[in-house]
């Protein structure tokens, strides 16, 4: 597929999805849910990925939500068109959720509206000291898309993920990390080389017990104590068995760095 609305580029086994609309600062449209939805299957369905990258082109903006302009355009139509894009998007977040490689936002701007959803999905979040966090949806009349009703209270907690759904407070990129949305605030400058690191990082480790934690998280909050001791169960039994799991038992009592191969 020809990307026109993002780049995607795996490089060392990390996969870099870079939102490319800066004109619009980097604003989802229809044909952008369409792409990331298509770069989520690829990181999904590739094995040589083993950590990927989220981020946005320029320096304004990370991405500034679902692009108003396309829906006042369709007005007549604004909920076949909106049902459209939430198709696209939803299967993308539902494929990064699942996927064996974790992703980390790179937030390089605003985060807004569908943006800012995306940030609450990663599995990771790294921030410009510039960047800007707002849910937005409601100043429009519109409620949360995107994934971020599922994330957001977990990550703030529900009275303070009302408050930023009723309210539209811009939380600075100190904020974020303070309430917990984000991970790490560095220099704007330092941005792409601290996520490349990290990414890096990620990407010699065993790919196959990252996928154990995502799918442990995401299961953590529906089902019982019992329910979830055993999920753990089967998931540390599996990773034992696992080529990594049985290489990080033997450097362990070799001491010697673990070489993990993703498998």
């Amino acid at each position: 597929m020809i990307y026109t609305t993002l780049d995607y580029d795996v490089r060392e086994a990390v996969a870099w999805i870079i939102l490319k609309r800066p004109e619009r600062f980097n604003a989802l449209d229809p044909a952008m849910a369409r792409e990331l939805c298509d770069v989520a299957n690829r990181c999904s369905s590739d094995r040589g990925v083993r950590a990927a990258v989220i981020t946005g082109s320029g320096d304004q903006a990370f991405c500034a939500g679902g692009d108003v302009s396309a829906f006042a355009a369709r007005l007549d139509d604004i909920e076949v068109l909106v049902k459209e894009m939430t198709t696209y998007l939803h299967a993308a977040v539902s494929r990064f959720a699942r996927m064996r490689p974790p992703l980390i936002a790179a937030v390089n701007g605003v985060a807004a509206g569908a943006g800012f959803s995306l940030v609450t999905c990663c599995d990771l979040a790294l921030a410009a000291e510039g960047a800007t966090f707002t849910s937005a949806y409601t100043r429009i009349g519109l409620t949360p898309d995107g994934s971020s009703t599922h994330y957001l209270s977990r990550l703030v907690g529900a009275r303070r993920a009302m408050e930023l759904y009723l309210t539209n407070r811009v939380l600075s990129a100190a904020e974020a990390h303070d309430w917990g949305l984000i991970n790490r605030v560095v220099p704007a400058a330092d941005l792409a080389a601290e996520a490349r690191t990290l990414a890096g990082e990620l990407a010699t480790g065993p790919t196959g017990a990252y996928a154990g934690v995502k799918a442990l998280l995401q299961s953590a909050a529906s089902g019982s104590l019992e329910t979830q001791m055993e999920l753990e169960a089967q998931a540390i039994a599996a990773a034992g068995a696992s080529p990594d799991g049985q290489e990080g038992v033997r450097a362990f009592i070799e001491k010697r760095p673990a070489r993990f191969t993703g498998a």
